[in-house]
């Protein structure tokens, strides 16, 4: 068997990078929860 997850830095961002958070309502809620939640880190990228 072979290992599913294969890390790719430009994936991560495109799927689930900051600007791509931003440009949806939905996005932007998410952001809106984590900052109120008082994440640290908003997005992974």
């Amino acid at each position: 068997m072979s290992q599913t997850y294969q890390p790719k830095k430009k994936k991560r961002a495109t799927t689930h990078g900051f600007l791509v958070r931003s440009a949806t309502k939905s996005g932007r809620n998410v952001l809106k929860a984590r900052r109120q939640k008082g994440r640290k880190q908003l997005t992974t990228v």
